[in-house]
């Protein structure tokens, strides 16, 4: 299958279906790029989506798309790619990032998965910085829920294209049997940030909600402390509850009025 643009760009914000190499040379990850007006070269946004532990609503998900977040980084000068990694809907292939063997909550290995999960980025981020529109540094990696965590995982491994991490809602194992609130072996999650943190130096800025139904205030605010004491560089904020669901912040439209000026804030400051 042929890398690279698969169809040709699409209004304001050059919308273009894209096929990017993962760490499996068998399954290239479908990805789409946005981009804005000129040749470039932009620096470069790489947002990562979310999981489940379901395999059948894995293999249902469509296309992320994070349109608002493409937006919003768009009109500040960013190329955004948002790859849909392996093992998930229109990309497909083995699931990667499971979290555990069958001792379920008891072998829960959120390093390892990750791990896993940085290496589906960091693989975009080998591949889309090679492209004439993308500028070889500075890159932004941002993630939501299963996608934050993993860039946390990669900020621990210091890549030199990337210049911050931006953390939505990260972690692993939250909503066990679908019950809000019902974290699957959380100190455990606890103990992964701080293996992350001892050799991150990447800065991180890591966004939760009071309302987060799969990382509540406590547990975000305990990950982010044990990252930060193992060395990490994290800036954490607890923003007010949102919406139905505060943990789906990133991927709403009107979530970008809340988190918006927080990041415009973090990244100005790495200027």
């Amino acid at each position: 299958m042929r890398l690279g643009a698969q169809d040709a760009e699409q209004g304001a914000l050059r919308r273009q279906t894209w096929l990017v190499p993962s760490q499996d040379p068998a399954v290239p990850m479908r990805t789409l790029v946005y981009r804005p007006p000129g040749a470039g070269p932009f620096p470069l946004v790489i947002i990562n989506h979310g999981s489940t532990q379901n395999g059948q609503k894995r293999a249902g998900m469509g296309q992320p798309e994070f349109s608002a977040a493409a937006e919003f980084f768009v009109a500040r000068g960013y190329a955004v790619a948002v790859p849909a990694r392996p093992g998930h809907g229109v990309t497909g292939g083995p699931y990667l990032e499971g979290n555990a063997s069958d001792g379920g909550c008891a072998s829960a290995d959120y390093r390892r998965s990750g791990l896993v999960t940085a290496d589906s980025i960091a693989a975009a981020i080998g591949y889309l910085t090679k492209q004439p529109f993308a500028k070889r540094d500075g890159v932004v990696v941002v993630g939501q829920s299963a996608g934050g965590w993993g860039a946390l995982a990669l900020a621990s491994r210091n890549p030199k294209a990337v210049k911050a991490i931006v953390n939505f809602a990260g972690g692993r194992g939250g909503r066990v049997h679908d019950r809000p609130n019902n974290n699957c072996a959380p100190e455990r999650l606890v103990e992964a940030a701080a293996v992350f943190g001892r050799t991150a130096r990447i800065p991180v800025l890591s966004i939760y909600t009071e309302n987060d139904s799969y990382f509540g205030p406590a547990l975000s605010k305990q990950m982010s402390e044990a990252f930060a004491q193992a060395g990490g560089r994290i800036d954490y904020r607890l923003l007010p509850a949102f919406g139905r669901d505060g943990h789906m912040l990133l991927a709403s439209r009107d979530g970008v009025a809340v988190w918006g000026p927080v990041v415009d804030g973090f990244l100005s400051a790495l200027r």
